[in-house]
């Protein structure tokens, strides 16, 4: 897929914005070399001001990413060449389920899902910096998949 791309990006600075071990994981499986710089952005929008959840988790990924950019640029005075921030949403009866505070509400929220179809949708947004700009060009989409759950037993 990435097979001819792979030697100019190997020229590239590259960044994920993000501690996920599994994104981190995505990415050595294409061969890319990259640095990780976590996000610190909140991730407190209010899901009533978004229509869809889909454009809930776009925003989300993409204030990731301009929280990760104005650290490298405006305050290490860095430059990066490509950006790539992610998140990802449950969704169950047209509801946002949030990550599980706690081992009992993890279970609780299993018990929710057991035995039932849901939506998982994940939003990218890459950033590429060339030189000379100040402002990164932004790219964006979302995914979404359904997800059938099988029926939970016991926890």
């Amino acid at each position: 897929m990435l097979s001819g791309s792979l030697p100019v990006l190997a020229q590239k600075r590259i960044i994920l914005a993000s501690g996920s071990p599994r994104r981190k994981e995505l990415l050595q499986g294409l061969g890319l070399k990259f640095e990780v710089i976590p996000s610190t952005f909140a991730e407190n929008l209010e899901k009533s001001q978004f229509s869809h959840p889909s454009q809930y988790v776009a925003e989300t990924a993409h204030r990731k990413a301009l929280d990760v950019h104005e650290t490298i640029v405006q305050k290490r005075h860095e430059k990066y060449d490509i950006l790539i921030s992610a998140d990802t949403i449950v969704v169950l009866d047209k509801q946002i389920i949030e990550k599980p505070a706690s081992v009992e509400h993890a279970h609780e929220l299993l018990r929710s899902l057991s035995g039932r179809s849901h939506h998982v949708y994940t939003a990218v947004t890459i950033l590429v910096l060339k030189d000379g700009d100040s402002q990164p060009a932004a790219h964006r989409f979302v995914e979404e998949t359904e997800v059938q759950f099988g029926q939970l037993t016991k926890l």
